[in-house]
């Protein structure tokens, strides 16, 4: 098989798989997961929805054949399953192999003899079979009787951001840039390549996602994604990184003025502009390509895509924010920036009260329509560069940090709240996760569906 494929799997799903593989018997033990299904660049991407462990002894069994085998009436009933859920079905089991993982002889037979039936019961849904070490994974992913995929990695999507391969990959061919010679003392050569390999997408590129733009271009991020539908004007000045009064006077879009700068910082960066909506769906299907997602944008609709993308193609992302509290008579509140990592499972933005419906409501109106209705058209909000930054730098650092797998996976997720007047502190908030969200819990309708379902976008 020359052709591969990704699996994307939470760390809570993926935690409980490999527990129920290496219970510390040595043997061998099986399991089905079930997953979503999109493509980026025609490669299959498998989107682990539910994990079921077979029981020893009673759905894996001794194998007439090989050593072991799921049993015919568990496989029935998950293959269902997933061709009534339009779910892929890939059979799990383990080799204690260590670093390096691969499929016995007798696996691949077991496959050519039984995938072909599976793939008629399946109707049009991929099947098949990932083996895994503790250290490493392979598969052998079936779309018709003639298209088979080899595992290309393993991505395990918690607090911190897991790869897994067959193989560990060989050594960088290539020296390090001498430009980022300072952070390659820090996490190394195969660090910056890995970095260079990134695909990140920026939504916002005002206050907070211009930093974050540079920020990300100067640790060495190869691919961006740059979504915002605004221009530059002179208010913007004081806080957009890269932006000059000719910016302003042009009215040049800010995803223009970010990619100059990210080019500036990393010539050899692949920039994509969109000067558009992420509520579009056109706009929406290209954060699903990404590796990770950092949003920068005010608006609810905003939050409401992202939120999707994330729980619905297990994609890691963090929402970012500034909050200066100021009365109605110019006296200043409370002055806060937010730094608020989501994560598949984990807890969402719905969850946690931080999408209104009624604000979706009002976006989804025009200016004339709030006029006509006496809503109003809000006021900007205010903002400074320097608390932009505390965010702005906090979620790049944790990035960072956890993409290269430079920490150990937390035992919590955290929002971070840094709180800046009347009194200076730091709040760190576990994310509420409700059983029953549509979005974010295992048996809503949005998890791991990757192409599935649609996202909640406007028209294209």
């Amino acid at each position: 098989m020359t052709d591969t494929c990704q699996i994307r799997i939470s760390r809570v799903q993926y935690d409980l798989l490999m527990q129920s593989m290496f219970p510390g018997d040595h043997d061998e033990h099986g399991a089905v997961l079930l997953a979503g299904v999109s493509h980026i660049d025609g490669q299959p991407v498998l989107h682990v929805r539910e994990v079921h462990i077979a029981q020893d002894g009673i759905d894996y069994v001794e194998g007439k054949i090989g050593h072991r085998a799921l049993d015919p009436r568990f496989i029935h009933r998950l293959i269902t399953r997933a061709r009534d859920e339009r779910l892929a079905y890939v059979a799990v089991h383990n080799h204690d192999s260590g670093s390096s993982v691969g499929f016995s002889r007798i696996d691949l037979d077991s496959h050519k003899r039984g995938y072909p039936a599976l793939l008629q019961i399946a109707r049009g849904m991929p099947v098949g079979a990932v083996v895994v070490s503790q250290r490493a994974a392979e598969a052998d992913v079936w779309e018709s009787n003639v298209r088979r995929y080899a595992l290309d990695r393993m991505i395990v999507v918690g607090g911190t951001i897991e790869e897994l391969t067959p193989a560990p990959p060989p050594s960088p061919v290539d020296a390090p840039l001498e430009l980022f010679d300072r952070q390659v003392r820090m996490f190394g050569g195969t660090g910056q390549h890995k970095l260079a390999a990134c695909r990140v997408a920026v939504v916002g590129l005002g206050g907070i996602g211009s930093l974050v733009a540079e920020y990300l271009a100067r640790l060495g991020i190869g691919t961006f994604t740059l979504v915002d539908p605004d221009v530059v004007e002179s208010s913007n000045l004081s806080r957009i990184v890269g932006a000059a009064t000719n910016d302003a006077a042009s009215k040049t879009p800010k995803v223009e003025v970010a990619r100059r700068v990210i080019i500036q910082a990393n010539p050899n960066a692949h920039v994509t502009m969109l000067q558009d909506d992420i509520a579009k769906q056109s706009v929406a299907k290209t954060l699903t390509l990404v590796d990770y997602v950092f949003l920068a944008a005010d608006s609810m609709r905003a939050r409401l895509v992202f939120n999707a993308i994330v729980h619905q193609y297990l994609i890691p992302g963090v929402q970012l924010g500034s909050k200066i509290g100021v009365t109605l008579d110019g006296t200043l509140g409370d002055v806060m920036s937010a730094n608020r990592p989501v994560r598949p499972g984990l807890g969402c933005l719905w969850c946690n009260q931080l999408i209104d419906s009624t604000a979706l409501a009002l976006e989804a109106k025009t200016d004339d329509e709030r006029k006509a209705q006496a809503y109003g058209v809000q006021e900007p909000n205010p903002s400074v560069i320097a608390l932009n930054a505390i965010s702005a730098a906090h979620a790049v650092n944790d990035f960072m940090l956890d993409y290269l797998g430079l920490r150990e996976e937390p035992q919590t997720l955290e929002f971070e709240h840094f709180h800046f007047g009347p009194r200076r502190r730091v709040s760190r908030v576990q994310p509420r996760r409700d059983q029953d969200c549509s979005e974010c819990a295992a048996v809503g309708l949005r998890y791991g569906r990757g192409d599935g379902v649609p996202l909640p976008t406007m028209e294209s």
